[in-house]
């Protein structure tokens, strides 16, 4: 539309004064009645975020659980005894977290090991196994553009006779495209043109011109092959390899980071459920000491009472300072402190056993490990006992099975492996990029694009006809060279993966020397809790026996009470001490399958892989129904690496743990005893001065 100079001139004005509007806006914007600070005070607010539905539903079931067990709850709890292998079953079945005692799974949330985690590595959508192999999948084109020209050229030469062109165009493209594993690279493509112009040179005003062609690119150097194909992938480029035997290699290292969480977890439970043993234990021998405590003050409150001989005050006080005494190591044994549980790296790879009582506290923590409420209307209680047999592990075979089975050696070889792989990949960007292309192609020519009404028809009526005579084939065949002058860039993408090459393998012979030490520790350890074990247990016959000897001794008033007094707290850290010493020995027996690699065999525990879809099921009855037929040749110009060496044992435990009798031991261990349950005396057995506690 033609436009005067006025109406420009106004077009012109109204394209600056554009933005002004907004300001002009603002000033006559309606001002609610709101005080000042408002906005800043309501945007500054903490909000919860938006929950669904799935997500207040998915709620645990221990935010509801009850009031837990304290040393001031009232009633006797029932027991629940429960073996070594229950406890480990129930926490892999009701982990989908793989949970520790130091808070993780809440401080830092993205650093705890799940279930779920081997499957998002290899469904990462960039760097996953589909991700890779989608490189290599068959992709469609089609696009599809109508333009109009009308323009002056200065040359009709230009515009087929014509200096005033006018033209209607019309360009559709169909392209399908695969990638070999070899880098070759196949394409099929149909174009259609259209093309209507009043240059007066034209043999039909309007025409189309159709073609279907086919290409082909292989490289003959850079980028050729399965072998870079499969490492690099056909995007890579130097430094950057993603491949489907490097995403492998990522799921393989992910499955290992899986197995060490599922070990560690494994030993922490383990730990968690000696822990609660030993509370028991040290709970039972308080209750004994308490109790023996209480009756020596009984037969010396009754003398005070009569004013005989031996009920001095002093004597009543002494004995009433060691049943308080004892009966506050009653109540710890019972509740518990919050000092730090036994749990892996704590010392020791597999955890130091720490030496912690509370039966309350250790119950919780190993119900957080199983996955349960904090409490129920049950109180759990181990039902197996320590091994108090020698075991002797062989040194060679328990040193290979730490070099072939630790997870941590394996995970390495992985790495290591694909540095590998990288180093090979960037060794082949030293080469010049040379590719062969080949093209072949079938052309139409027509007034029309299709005739519909069929019949004799002249020569170029339409595209389509024309096209099936295959008057006109076009061929194409060339090389294409590219290459940086010095190769830069490769050299140094060379250069850095001999070096990480190199690092990773120094790192593992540091880690095999690191693993020995963690062998020979925990042999060591094995052999110092095994004679300390039989040295506690000499300890307590002792202590027994000179309690015995100054009990009866002070009845028949041949001894002071002090040597009395001294007696029964012998007698009780003995006691505990003791089983202490059997606890030491259980941990540290597992502690020898935990640096050797063997702990998930020692305790029963296998890893595979969940069902598949069921599709997948009837993939794979495909593929080896496929098994007996003839493979084609493989023209392929180098070979495809190996990853794998094979299936991991994962359950085969060698005999090498052999059972055998105690040496060097005077005094055959004591029969085990069951862990009492916490006891309380009713008011009316303790004297009156035994209820009421000092005021501060």
């Amino acid at each position: 539309m033609p436009y005067d100079r006025k109406s420009l001139a106004l077009l012109l004005a109204a394209s600056l004064l554009a933005p002004l509007g907004c300001n002009w806006q603002r000033h006559n914007a309606f001002e609610a009645d709101i005080p000042n600070g408002t906005y800043e005070k309501v945007a500054s607010e903490i909000e919860y975020p938006a929950e669904s539905d799935s997500t207040r539903d998915n709620a645990d079931e221990s935010v509801n659980s009850p009031q837990p067990w304290t040393i001031s709850t009232q009633g006797a709890p029932e027991y629940w005894d429960i073996s070594l292998e229950q406890v480990i079953q129930m926490a892999l079945a009701n982990s989908h977290v793989l949970r520790d005692l130091g808070g993780a799974v809440v401080r830092a949330p993205d650093t705890v090991e799940t279930t779920w985690n081997p499957a998002i590595v290899e469904t990462n959508p960039q760097f996953g196994m589909e991700a890779a192999l989608s490189e290599f999948d068959a992709r469609f084109l089609a696009s599809s553009y109508w333009q109009k020209n009308d323009r002056a050229l200065n040359n009709e030469f230009f515009g087929g006779g014509t200096r005033l062109l006018q033209q209607d165009a019309g360009v559709y493209q169909f392209a399908l495209t695969k990638l070999a594993a070899t880098g070759s690279r196949f394409t099929i493509r149909h174009n259609v043109d259209y093309d209507a112009n009043n240059a007066p040179g034209n043999f039909f005003p309007s025409a189309w011109n159709t073609n279907i062609e086919t290409e082909f690119r292989h490289p003959l150097l850079q980028g050729s092959g399965l072998e870079f194909n499969r490492i690099a992938g056909p995007s890579g480029v130097p430094g950057k390899y993603n491949g489907v035997l490097i995403a492998r290699l990522r799921t393989d290292v992910a499955l290992s980071n899986f197995e060490i969480a599922v070990r560690d977890f494994v030993s922490n439970v383990e730990n968690a459920y000696w822990d609660l043993y030993y509370g028991y234990r040290v709970l039972d021998a308080r209750v004994r000491s308490r109790d023996a405590a209480l009756e020596t003050w009984r037969k010396i409150y009754a003398l005070n009472q009569a004013n005989r001989r031996g009920g001095e005050a002093e004597k009543e006080a002494q004995a009433r300072e060691q049943f308080f005494r004892f009966q506050q190591d009653v109540q710890n044994a019972l509740g518990g402190e919050p000092y730090e549980s036994t749990r892996n790296w704590n010392g020791l790879p597999s955890g130091a056993f720490r030496t912690t009582g509370g039966v309350l506290m250790n119950e919780r923590r190993l119900r957080l490990l199983m996955g349960l409420p904090p409490t129920d209307a049950r109180l759990m209680r181990p039902a197996d006992e320590p091994v108090l047999a020698k075991i002797d592990f062989d040194w060679e075979q328990s040193t290979e099975d730490a070099i072939h089975r630790r997870v941590e050696l394996r995970r390495q070889e992985w790495h290591i492996r694909r540095l590998e792989l990288e180093l090979i990949a960037a060794r082949n960007f030293l080469l010049p990029r040379l590719d062969t292309v080949g093209r072949y192609r079938w052309r139409g020519f027509g007034h029309d694009l299709i005739d519909p009404n069929g019949g004799e028809l002249p020569r170029f009526d339409n595209a389509y006809e024309d096209l099936t005579t295959g008057d006109f084939q076009e061929w194409q065949l060339g090389l294409e060279l590219t290459m940086p002058i010095g190769f830069r860039q490769a050299h140094t993408a060379e250069r850095n993966a001999e070096l990480l090459l190199a690092t990773g393998r120094a790192i593992l012979r540091d880690q095999q020397r690191e693993v020995v030490h963690e062998l020979a520790d925990a042999v060591a350890e094995l052999d110092r809790t095994y004679a300390v074990l039989h040295t506690s247990h000499n300890r307590l016959v002792a202590g027994r026996d000179q309690l015995g000897a100054v009990q009866a001794a002070y009845e028949a008033d041949k001894a002071p009470l002090d040597l009395l007094l001294e007696a029964q707290r012998r007698v009780a850290e003995a006691d505990v001490d003791y089983s202490l010493s059997k606890t030491r020995y259980a941990v540290a027996m597992k502690n020898v399958h935990f640096v050797k690699g063997t702990l998930l065999d020692y305790d029963g525990v296998y890893l595979s892989e969940g069902a598949w879809p069921g599709g997948a099921y009837c993939d794979a009855a495909e593929r080896e129904s496929r098994r007996g037929r003839p493979k084609p040749l493989n023209y392929a110009s180098s070979r495809t690496p190996m990853v794998s060496r094979g299936v991991y044992p994962q359950l085969e435990t060698r005999p090498e743990a052999v059972e055998t009798d105690a040496r060097a031991v005077r005094v055959e261990p004591l029969p085990l005893e069951q862990p009492a349950a916490p006891l309380r005396l009713p008011e009316s057995s303790l004297p009156r001065s035994a209820l009421a506690l000092p005021r501060e």
